[in-house]
C-alpha cells in the first residue's frame, strides 16, 4: 500500500493521479485496430527489440504495479524472446499503461537513462515487483532497487520531476485508452489484434506460429 507520506512524496515529483481501472480478466478473443495508427510511435517513442521485418510484431500496454503483467514478465517473456525474439521472429515493444501514480513514477525512471535502460530496468522492476511495489513505503524501496542499475538519489528525484518524462508516459496510456480501447493490464496487440490479460507462452504460440507459417 502507499502511505500518505509516499502519496504526498510521489504527487511532489510528479503531479497528477493516474485512472484505477477495471480488475484484469483472462485472455479474450482477438479484436483488431488500426494497424497502422497502432504502429506510430508516443511522444517518448517506442523502445523495440527485435528486427524491423519481423513476420510478429507485438505491442504489449502494461503497468509497473500490475501482478498479472509482472507474472507474464516472470513466466512468459523469458521464453517468447529466447524462442521468437532473439531469432528475429517477433518484434516487441512495451507501452506505458500505469494504473497509478507508483507505476508511473517507475516507468519515468526506466525512461530516464536512455532506450538501452529501459528493459534492463523493466524487467528488474517486473521480477522484484514485491520487493518494492507492495511494501510499506514503495517509493524509498523503488529507490533502493534502482541504485543496483546506477540511478543515484539526485538522478531519481530528477527523474520524477521531469515533466517531459510525466507528459510522455501519460500520452502513451491516455492514446492507449482513448484510440485502442485499452481498459486493463496487460493488453497485447499482435499483429494488430487484440489480446486482454496475462498470457502464456502456449497461448502466446497458438497466435504467433500460425502467422509464422510453423
Amino acid at each position: 500500500m502507499i502511505t500518505r507520506r509516499d502519496a504526498l512524496k510521489l504527487t511532489g515529483l510528479a503531479v497528477g493521479a493516474a485512472v484505477i481501472l477495471p480488475k484484469l480478466g483472462l485472455p479474450a478473443l482477438a479484436q483488431g485496430v488500426d494497424a497502422a495508427a497502432l504502429m506510430q510511435p508516443g511522444p517518448l517513442g517506442d523502445v523495440w527489440l527485435g528486427p524491423k521485418d519481423a513476420k510478429v510484431t507485438i505491442i504489449e500496454y502494461a503497468s509497473m504495479t500490475c501482478s498479472h503483467c509482472a507474472a507474464f514478465h516472470r513466466t512468459t517473456w523469458p521464453a517468447l524472446k529466447e524462442r521468437y525474439i532473439d531469432t528475429g521472429k517477433v518484434r516487441f515493444t512495451l507501452r506505458e499503461f500505469p494504473l497509478d501514480p507508483l507505476a508511473t513514477a517507475a516507468f519515468m525512471l526506466a525512461r530516464c537513462d536512455g532506450d538501452a535502460k529501459y528493459y534492463p530496468i523493466t524487467d528488474l522492476l517486473f521480477d522484484q515487483q514485491q520487493a518494492w511495489a507492495f511494501q510499506q513505503k514503495p517509493v524509498d524501496a523503488l529507490e533502493q532497487m534502482l541504485r543496483q542499475a546506477g540511478i543515484s538519489k539526485e538522478k531519481f528525484e530528477a527523474c520524477l520531476k521531469d515533466q517531459k518524462l510525466y507528459d510522455g508516459v501519460n500520452a502513451t496510456k491516455q492514446r492507449g485508452l482513448d484510440t485502442f480501447k485499452v481498459d486493463s493490464t496487460p493488453t497485447f496487440f499482435i499483429n494488430g489484434e487484440r489480446y486482454k490479460g496475462e498470457m502464456t507462452i502456449d497461448g502466446m504460440e497458438k497466435v504467433i506460429k500460425p502467422i509464422l507459417g510453423a
